[in-house]
């Protein structure tokens, strides 16, 4: 059985990745300070955490719905890297993120699917061990992939989805609601470090973070607002979705 994504499992891997994340770190301060048009929309915790469990988990296939401007990406693709396996499939509907990726990180390790999600599904991989979400954050896209891609993949996927608790609660109809529901309706717990959800989790880590010397933010934002789970072994849709 995979390790359960909580706070535990996080400080660990803090702890057991701290030299990697420190140096990738620094490349991600050199990336963004080399180019000006790049617009971080993902905050620091929420980049290293992802950056984390992909090296605790090495995922051979992961899968990126929604890229921006590529910083997520070049996190991954570090992670990637990092692990020496895996390759990257992302996908979005503009296509700014090829130029702003460091192309020493993308050969032989990443795949670029112009495109909504919804009619390019071909081009997903035979299979998914890693799923990431940063779309369109709204409950029609929501009802989509909690519908017709999270059944589809394996028990125990690690899936995080983001811009789910800028708020300490999720407004009705949203995707963060949506998904809450999903995830109660399956029995599924989930982790997140939104300093607005969870404030305690948020600080804990801040602390930790001062402790390993990783506290320099690389860019302004705190709110941390994604979601992390594993997904359970049979799923089924919420009624309200």
């Amino acid at each position: 059985m995979p390790p359960t994504i909580d706070l535990d499992h996080i400080r660990h891997l803090y702890r057991t990745h701290r030299d990697d994340l420190a140096h990738v770190r620094d490349q991600m301060r050199h990336h963004h300070t080399t180019n000006p048009h790049l617009r971080p929309t993902t905050n620091d915790i929420e980049t290293e955490i992802t950056y984390l469990l992909l090296r605790a988990h090495t995922p051979q296939h992961t899968v990126q719905i929604g890229t921006g401007h590529g910083w997520t990406t070049t996190w991954i693709l570090s992670a990637l890297r990092d692990n020496g396996t895996g390759h990257l499939h992302s996908f979005d509907t503009h296509d700014h993120t090829p130029h702003h990726v460091p192309t020493h990180l993308t050969h032989h390790r990443w795949t670029f699917t112009h495109g909504d999600i919804r009619t390019t599904t071909a081009h997903l991989p035979p299979h998914t061990d890693h799923l990431l979400i940063d779309a369109a954050h709204n409950g029609h896209f929501a009802r989509w992939y909690l519908r017709h891609l999270l059944p589809t993949l394996p028990a125990h996927t690690p899936v995080t989805i983001h811009n789910v608790f800028r708020h300490r609660a999720t407004p009705p109809f949203t995707e963060g609601a949506l998904v809450m529901t999903w995830l109660t309706t399956n029995t599924t717990n989930f982790f997140t470090a939104s300093a607005a959800r969870a404030p305690h989790t948020h600080h804990a880590l801040r602390q930790l973070k001062q402790e390993l010397d990783l506290a320099t933010p690389l860019h302004p934002g705190h709110h941390n607002p994604a979601i992390y789970f594993r997904l359970p072994t049979h799923t089924r849709p919420a009624l309200t979705v």
